[in-house]
C-alpha cells in the first residue's frame, strides 16, 4: 500500500467478524482510515453489547463514523432483543401511511440509542413477480404509487429520530428471478414499462423526500445498459440517477460479496468501476483478502488518476455524517414499551383474510403441516419451526404435528378424511415444492403470501413469522382481533 495517507479507505464500506472489535479488526479499520461498518446478525448478541461495540467502532472511525445495519423489518431484522417490526408488506397490507411512520421512527429510536446512524431501509422495489425469490415480505407492494407512500412515510419516521435511510434496490429487483446473492439476474422490460413501473417510487421518492442515500441494484437492464448491472453502469448512476433525475444524496452499492458482482467482475475492478459509474461508497463486505483486494484496486485507481471526483463523493459523504451523527442516547422504558405495544398492533392490522377462511373453534382437534425448520439464508433471518408453531397453536387447539423436511407432496384427501381440522403453515419466503396443489381446510401464509397460488384452501395471511407476528394470528384464531388488511400483492392476477 502507498505511505501517504490511504485515499480508499473513506470510500469503502466494511464487516467485521464477530460481537467485539478485536485489535487487528480495530487496527485494519484505523490503517486505512475506514470510516463506515455494515453490521449483522454475527455482530448482535444484547443490547449492552451493541452498544459497546459501536462505541469501539465509532472511538476508531471518528466523529463522521457511519454505522449501517439492515433493519427494515419482517424477515431482515438483525436485533432479537427489540420487538420486531412489521415487515413492509404487512404495512402495505394495512395501508396507513400515517402507521408507517410510526412503525419507522419505532425502528430507529433503538438504532439512535446505540447510536447506529444509517439504516439500510426502507425498500422502494414493486413486489410484482410471485416467483422473486429474494424481495418477498421485504416491499409494500405491488403498486407504485401505494408503495411510494407508504415507504416515504417510513422514511420519514426514521429520520424524525436521527438515523439515516437508504433506499434500495435502485433501478429495482421486484421483477427478478434470481437472487443477486446467488447469481447476476437480467431485467428485460422496456424504458416506457420501467417508466410507469419500477421508476416510480426513486423518481417520487427524490422529487417528493429527503433522501439521505440509495442503494444500487446488482441487475443488468438491458433496455438502459446493454451489458453492465446498475452498480456498475455509468448510464444508470451518473446519466439516470444524477444528471436526469437530479439526485444529489449518496449513492452506495449493494454488497460487492455478492456473486452477481464477485463471480462476474471480481472484487477490486469491479469497486473501481462502481466509483467510475457514480457511486460515493463500495460496500466490500466479506473476508479480510477481498477487502484488502478492493482497498488496493481503488487506492491503484485514485493514485492513476481514474477516480477524478474523490473530493465530491467525500463531501457527500462527510454530509451524511454530520447530519446523522453517530451518538448514544437514552431509551427509557415508558418509550420501549409503548414502541412495543405500537409494533405488535402494527402486526395485526396487517392480517389478512383470503378466500373466508373458517377458524376452527378453541379445542378443536387440528392436525398442523409444516416444515421442520426453517433456516436463515443470505439476507434473511431463520423463520420459524413447526415446533414452535406447535407449541403456539396448543394453547388454542388439541394439536397433532406433521413435520415436513423433504419436498414430497402429501396424500391431503387421507389427512382430511382422519376429522380433523388439517392447518398447513407456509413458514418460508421460497413457495415449497410440497404445497402445490395442496388442499388443507386451512391456510396459515406465515411469510410469502404467493403461497397462497399453491394451496387450495382459504387462507390467514400474516406477511411474517416473528413472535409479533404469531401474537396477532393467536389473537386472530382466538376470536379477539379481526384481519382486515388488504391484499399488498394481487393473487388473483398474476401468473402462478
Amino acid at each position: 500500500m502507498p505511505e501517504h495517507a490511504p485515499q480508499a479507505g473513506p470510500l469503502l464500506m466494511v464487516d467485521i467478524p464477530g460481537p467485539d472489535l478485536d485489535a487487528d479488526t480495530r487496527e485494519h479499520l484505523r490503517r486505512h482510515r475506514i470510516r463506515a461498518v455494515c453490521l449483522f446478525r454475527k455482530n448482535v448478541e444484547s443490547e449492552p453489547q451493541l452498544a459497546r461495540l459501536v462505541a469501539d467502532l465509532r472511538d476508531v472511525m471518528g466523529a463522521g463514523a457511519l454505522i449501517a445495519i439492515d433493519q427494515e423489518g419482517g424477515g431482515v431484522f438483525r436485533t432479537p432483543f427489540w420487538p420486531a417490526a412489521p415487515s413492509a408488506l404487512s404495512l402495505g397490507a394495512a395501508g396507513d401511511p400515517t402507521l408507517a411512520r410510526e412503525v419507522g421512527a419505532a425502528v430507529a429510536r433503538p438504532l439512535a440509542a446505540v447510536g447506529i446512524n444509517w439504516n439500510f431501509a426502507p425498500v422502494l422495489d414493486l413486489n410484482v413477480n410471485p416467483h422473486n425469490p429474494v424481495i418477498g415480505d421485504r416491499a409494500f407492494g405491488s403498486d407504485p404509487d401505494r408503495v411510494t407512500e407508504l415507504a416515504l412515510a417510513w422514511l420519514e419516521g426514521s429520520l424524525s429520530e436521527g438515523v439515516a435511510g437508504c433506499v434500495k434496490h435502485f433501478p429495482g429487483h421486484g421483477d427478478t428471478v434470481l437472487d443477486s446473492h446467488l447469481a447476476l439476474p437480467r431485467v428485460a422490460k422496456g424504458r416506457a414499462e420501467l417508466e410507469v413501473g419500477e421508476f416510480v417510487p426513486f423518481r417520487r421518492a427524490f422529487r417528493e423526500a429527503e433522501v439521505p442515500a440509495v442503494m444500487t441494484a446488482h441487475i443488468v437492464y438491458p433496455a438502459l445498459d446493454p451489458d453492465l448491472p446498475a452498480t456498475l453502469s455509468p448510464a444508470l448512476l451518473t446519466g439516470l440517477l444524477r444528471d436526469d433525475w437530479g439526485y444529489g444524496g449518496v449513492v452506495i452499492t449493494d454488497s460487492m460479496g455478492m456473486k452477481a458482482i464477485d463471480d462476474h467482475y471480481g472484487r477490486g475492478e469491479a469497486a473501481v468501476l462502481a466509483l467510475l459509474a457514480g457511486a460515493d461508497m463500495v460496500m466490500a463486505l466479506g473476508r479480510r483478502s477481498a477487502q484488502e483486494e478492493t482497498l488496493q484496486a481503488v487506492e491503484e485507481a485514485i493514485a492513476a488518476g481514474r477516480v477524478p471526483d474523490v473530493a465530491d463523493k467525500l463531501a457527500r459523504l462527510d454530509s451524511l455524517a454530520r447530519q446523522y451523527p453517530s451518538r448514544s442516547r437514552a431509551y427509557l422504558p415508558p418509550q420501549r414499551t409503548a414502541d412495543a405495544s405500537l409494533l405488535g398492533d402494527a402486526w395485526a392490522r396487517g392480517l389478512t383474510r383470503y378466500r373466508d377462511p373458517v377458524l376452527p373453534p378453541r379445542g378443536a382437534g387440528v392436525t398442523l403441516v409444516a416444515v421442520a425448520e426453517v433456516p436463515g439464508e443470505n439476507v434473511m433471518e431463520a423463520g420459524v419451526s413447526g415446533q414452535d408453531l406447535a407449541r403456539r397453536l396448543g394453547g388454542l387447539y388439541e394439536v397433532e404435528t406433521l413435520l415436513v423436511t423433504d419436498p414430497a407432496p402429501l396424500d391431503w384427501q387421507a389427512l382430511r378424511a382422519r376429522g380433523r381440522t388439517v392447518i398447513l403453515a407456509t413458514t418460508a419466503r421460497h413457495r415449497h415444492p410440497a404445497w402445490r396443489g395442496a388442499t388443507p381446510d386451512l391456510h396459515l401464509a406465515l411469510w410469502n403470501p404467493y403461497a397462497a397460488l399453491d394451496v387450495n384452501a382459504p387462507a390467514l395471511i400474516t406477511y411474517g413469522f416473528r413472535p409479533e407476528a404469531l401474537d396477532a394470528l393467536q389473537r386472530c384464531l382466538a376470536g379477539e382481533t379481526t384481519a382486515d388488511g388488504e391484499l399488498p400483492v394481487p393473487l388473483g392476477q398474476v401468473a402462478r
